[in-house]
């Protein structure tokens, strides 16, 4: 088994160097460590995805489906994309 060694500049070495001197280790009290573990859990919960059900006509599946094959993905990977870039504002909907 052969180790990753990684090969670093001068400036990079410095850099390294002045975070090591500079570096302060603060202890965190343990309602912090929880406060903190909380947070993490919510922002990774906020990654989860939960299956949905969703009616479409038939006309809209067919071409949602036909749209997907041209672009050689699955139909529910091109829905779920479209309502991502909506729900991140990259996509408008004018109605």
């Amino acid at each position: 088994m052969t180790k990753d060694k990684s090969i670093i500049d001068k400036d990079e070495m410095k850099l390294l160097e002045d975070i090591e001197e500079n570096f302060i280790d603060i202890p965190v009290s343990e309602k912090e460590k929880q406060r903190y573990s909380s947070y993490a859990k919510y922002t990774k919960s906020l990654q989860e995805k939960k299956q949905t059900t969703i009616r479409f006509s038939i006309q809209d599946l067919a071409t949602i489906k036909a749209k997907a094959k041209e672009l050689g993905i699955g139909y529910q990977n091109l829905i779920q994309t479209l309502v991502h870039n909506y729900a991140k504002g990259k996509i408008k909907l004018k109605i």
